[in-house]
């Protein structure tokens, strides 16, 4: 009997720190997006794909909050069109040495326009997976709402 009873509290303590782990995914989208694994060909080092486990697949589609950095497309100083970066500019996919995975492509609800700032802003959108090339945006946000500045 006490074996049984060990075995379910390990059971007990494995799903509690699996839950735990899926809860802290749903909070930071970015850090279930950093899991991501990617191939490189031998020698060029150019990418040939990404290895898309299945948590972001299940996000596909899903609402989500994400917290991040705007990175403007244009000179205007608001845009419904942008990129969203995990980092600030001079850390993000395009100007530092953050991968593809840190980075998605908005587009606002209704063409509402968000500003620029260099601030963190969090956003609500739903999430869509639109490559499996890490030398394209592999991520977007669509319908994307100002939640938070």
């Amino acid at each position: 009997m006490s074996y049984n009873k060990r075995i379910i509290g390990i059971l007990f303590a494995l799903l509690f720190t699996i839950g735990g782990l899926f809860a802290q995914n749903e909070k930071n989208v970015w850090t279930t997006l950093a899991l991501m694994k990617f191939e490189r060909h031998k020698g060029n080092g150019s990418s040939k794909g990404s290895q898309i486990i299945p948590l972001i697949e299940a996000l596909d589609g899903k609402e989500i909050t994400v917290k991040g950095y705007v990175i403007p497309l244009n000179g205007k100083k608001a845009q419904s069109h942008f990129m969203f970066s995990a980092y600030p500019y001079s850390s993000c996919y395009f100007c530092g040495g953050a991968g593809p995975e840190t980075i998605m492509e908005a587009f606002t609800k209704s063409s509402e326009k968000i500003e620029y700032s260099e601030n963190a802003i969090t956003l609500k959108g739903t999430f869509r997976f639109v490559s499996k090339d890490p030398n394209d945006i592999m991520f977007s946000l669509e319908n994307a709402v100002l939640v938070d500045r």
